[in-house]
């Protein structure tokens, strides 16, 4: 059994003193593959600098997230494009739209928003969506793209069964963190009406651990309580979770299965 933690910040802006014995407990947990999302150029040397000591563990992603958009943004934008030119580079993210806290630089995240999606469309490569309290701005941008190859996958899925709809039939798959084990969410219901083809497992560490661990630092070991909730949710077991949602992630990142 083994399993992808689809999305976290497993690296030393988070987890300074400690980086180490996180990644070690991780793949102890059988959580062998790590995405790494970016959020700004201030994370490339925290992100690369793992990867590079754990290059079959650590995979990095290249993107602006949208609360992180300065002023100068077209600057911060060609710097990091410049990093997709990396090899080791297998997705756009993390991006997308987020009004939850401030609606004021609204017209310059659909800026970056769709140039970031078209790097990805232009490269082949997977996206890592961001959206929160954003939807209808978002879906506005996105559905530009119908008839492309864009996919990717809706990070710590916060939609309807709707959005959820749109995913699936548009080969993005709805990332599952922390949020599925807490009381009350309807993030259960999504998950048993979308079925397991159509999930990826995720931390968003050190943010929204999950229950038992619900106000301290994520980290990627606390997968298996993920994958077990969804087991548990979709009456299956474990080891089927762990089988499925990680076919799905090495499919939609072109990560190489492991024999």
């Amino acid at each position: 059994m083994r399993f992808i933690d689809s999305h976290g910040h497993l690296y030393r802006e988070y987890y300074e003193g400690d980086l180490d014995a996180v990644v070690k407990r991780a793949i102890e947990a059988q959580v062998t593959k790590i995405l790494l999302p970016c959020v700004s150029s201030l994370s490339l040397k925290d992100i690369f600098d793992a990867v590079e000591q754990y290059p079959q563990h650590l995979f990095p992603m290249i993107g602006l997230h949208p609360t992180d958009i300065p002023d100068d943004y077209e600057t911060e934008l060609a710097l990091l494009e410049k990093q997709l030119a990396r090899p080791n580079v297998i997705a756009v993210g993390e991006i997308g739209m987020d009004l939850y806290h401030d609606t004021s630089k609204l017209e310059q995240q659909k800026v970056v928003f769709e140039k970031q999606l078209r790097w990805a469309v232009e490269r082949e490569l997977p996206v890592s969506l961001h959206i929160r309290s954003a939807y209808g701005e978002a879906m506005e941008i996105l559905r530009k793209f119908e008839g492309t190859r864009l996919t990717g996958i809706l990070h710590c899925f916060s939609g309807g069964i709707q959005e959820a709809e749109w995913a699936i039939r548009h080969n993005f798959l709805i990332g599952v963190g922390g949020v599925v084990t807490f009381k009350n969410n309807k993030l259960q219901e999504i998950v048993k009406r979308v079925g397991l083809e159509h999930i990826a497992l995720e931390t968003d560490s050190p943010f929204l651990s999950p229950t038992p661990y619900r106000g301290t630092r994520n980290e990627s070991a606390y997968i298996p309580i993920i994958a077990q909730k969804v087991a548990d949710v979709c009456e299956c077991s474990i080891e089927h979770v762990a089988e499925v949602t990680t076919a799905n992630v090495e499919r939609v990142f072109d990560l190489k299965a492991e024999g």
